[in-house]
């Protein structure tokens, strides 16, 4: 389980193809405290490290991974966001992540406001896809609040800090993103859903 506050970010340095898998290797700020089989959210998407030396490590998504996120599009050199799992005694300064991304969507408009930004993402509505005002959504594994929630599309208000300190520097408009909606609206979505079909 994840909080959605990027610790640093990552820079891809190779992806290698296997069949239908791609191993990405990454270079990051904490790469001399990791350790194999340890759970890294990459742009919010939960990897296995499976490779590791003094400088970099691997790991690998599989078809259903690339398929719902924006992994398949990364380069060499492209900038990811990484957290590690959360502690049992850590501080919960975000919302419930799963790193389990349900899809992506594109980003339409980018608005500076004298200090802060506005990125507003649009995506393919499916069953229990939704946000709300003022609800908590992840966008490539950061957590946010949503501003302006429509059906298909939501705003997010960016903070200097996290414009800094994420790849959200790097977005621009048609930049492709993972979403993780809130585990608890999907649920109740789902409740809901089962006890008006009775």
């Amino acid at each position: 389980m994840f909080s959605g506050i990027v610790e640093a970010t990552g820079k891809v340095t190779a992806i290698e193809k296997e069949r239908e898998n791609l191993h990405f290797t990454l270079e990051c700020p904490f790469v001399d405290e990791l350790k194999i089989d340890q759970s890294i959210a990459h742009n919010g998407v939960c990897l296995t490290v499976v490779r590791l030396d003094d400088r970099s490590y691997t790991v690998t998504a599989i078809r259903e991974t690339l398929s719902k996120s924006n992994l398949g599009l990364l380069q060499p050199g492209s900038e990811v966001n990484l957290e590690r799992s959360m502690k049992p005694d850590a501080l919960l300064d975000g919302h419930i992540v799963q790193g389990h991304v349900d899809q992506t969507a594109r980003c339409t408009k980018i608005t500076e406001a004298d200090g802060s930004w506005y990125f507003t993402f649009e995506y393919d509505p499916a069953p229990g896809n939704i946000t709300v005002e003022k609800g908590s959504v992840a966008v490539n594994g950061v957590s946010l609040t949503v501003v302006n929630s429509q059906e298909g599309s939501f705003e997010v208000a960016i903070i200097p800090y996290t414009y800094e300190h994420t790849n959200f520097h790097t977005f621009a408009v048609g930049t492709v993103v993972n979403i993780e909606f809130d585990i608890v609206g999907k649920y109740i979505t789902r409740l809901m859903a089962n006890y008006l079909h009775k």
